[in-house]
């Protein structure tokens, strides 16, 4: 049968996922390991808040599989239920219960018998904060005035010394912060963290050897020609990637002088995509119509020197958190917004649909052109230097 929608993650997967996180690996490489979108990796991960899940394991008081096979011989053989639990070392009112609630003695089956176990035994813990309502209120009240749970579990022992149900460890707490379906703490209160993180992080997560927030050798803006600051001279673009729900993503330029803008589709943000969609956008241009591109210091441009050589564009890097020095591309992607509102989900959008808004865009007057378009302004620029 064929499977309907996308298909998810195997249990081996998502162990390897969760070993990955723990171990502090970012979710692409994560992805890449595991086959998986970045994206979907965060929709695992987001569930649980970031909180690994404890490995299930068998109590050693329950019967195992092995004795339920040995119970399913034993009633083939016709034995007694207190011989079996003498072979087994249990009480004969363990087999017999066992027995009785699985289907009884001519129909028992231990495969059967154990599944439901395992499925039985799944049902989830409540957690002391949700059944002390009085530690509860404790706990997100000094959660409000900014104390750690470690600090909040350490005065917790020394406040209610001689109340041990007025104790609680710092990870259930932060467990029911960040484990939502236990509907304990409000998920407000993860603000008052010192991290802020929506997702609880490994201690051994790092940024160390990633390309997150470094563009190997980016030229900075500092170093563009001054004759691109003044708008006199066409040809120099400013690019960045307009963001949507579902990690959707396109591409925006704008030219400088003129205002004309290129919208670009890209069907994810890693920068082999990204450089690839706009190097076939540019190589549509005429030639010589873009000679230098000014970007944010997004990792989807990493692969920069390779849109260089297909393109003969020089790419420069603006200053970590200074969206102002792209100032054309920011007001550009603000009018956007009238076409694409905050949490549209742009995959539905093909590369059609993008150059039919484009050429909205660009035969808008404009008052900062005088109230030209940036069609005509583009125009003239190009029949001047043809």
């Amino acid at each position: 049968m064929a499977q309907l929608g996308r298909p998810g993650l195997s249990v081996e997967q998502k162990k390897d996922l969760w070993a990955r996180w723990k171990a502090g690996e970012s979710l692409s490489t994560i992805g890449r390991a595991v086959g998986k979108h970045a994206g979907s990796i965060h929709g695992v991960l987001a569930s649980r808040g970031g909180v690994v899940p404890r490995p299930r394991t068998r109590s050693p008081r329950v019967l195992t599989s092995a004795e339920r096979e040995d119970i399913s011989r034993g009633l083939a053989a016709s034995r007694s239920l207190r011989s079996i639990a003498y072979e087994l070392h249990r009480a004969p009112s363990t087999i017999s219960r066992e027995i009785a609630r699985n289907a009884g003695r001519t129909t028992y089956r231990a495969v059967h018998a154990d599944d439901r176990a395992w499925r039985q035994a799944g049902r989830p813990k409540r957690c002391r904060l949700a059944t002390h309502a009085p530690l509860c209120v404790v706990v997100a009240a000094k959660l409000g005035e900014d104390w750690s749970p470690a600090q909040i579990a350490g005065w917790l022992v020394t406040e209610y010394a001689g109340d041990r149900t007025m104790h609680v460890s710092h990870e259930t707490i932060y467990r029911s912060l960040y484990i939502q379906a236990r509907g304990v703490l409000k998920r407000e209160l993860i603000a008052h963290l010192r991290t802020r993180r929506s997702m609880r992080r490994s201690k051994r997560a790092s940024t160390a050897g990633q390309l997150r927030g470094q563009i190997v050798d980016a030229v900075s803006i500092a170093d563009r020609p001054p004759t691109v600051e003044d708008r006199a001279i066409p040809g120099h673009w400013e690019g960045d990637l307009l963001a949507g729900a579902k990690n959707t993503h396109i591409a925006t330029l704008v030219e400088r002088q003129s205002r004309f803008v290129q919208l670009v589709q890209v069907a994810s943000k890693d920068t082999a995509t990204v450089v690839q969609a706009l190097i076939r956008q540019v190589q549509q241009l005429p030639a010589g119509l873009m000679t230098s591109l000014t970007w944010d210091r997004g990792t989807e441009m990493a692969q920069h020197k390779v849109f260089t050589v297909a393109t003969e564009v020089s790419v420069y890097f603006c200053d970590p958190q200074s969206p102002w020095q792209r100032g054309t591309n920011e007001n550009t992607n603000g009018l956007l917004r009238q076409y694409f509102p905050t949490g549209t989900d742009l995959s539905t959008y093909t590369q059609a649909d993008l150059d039919a808004i484009a050429l909205k865009l660009n035969t808008r007057p404009r008052k900062t052109l005088g109230f030209l378009t940036p069609g005509a302004i583009l125009a003239a620029c190009v029949a001047s230097t043809g």
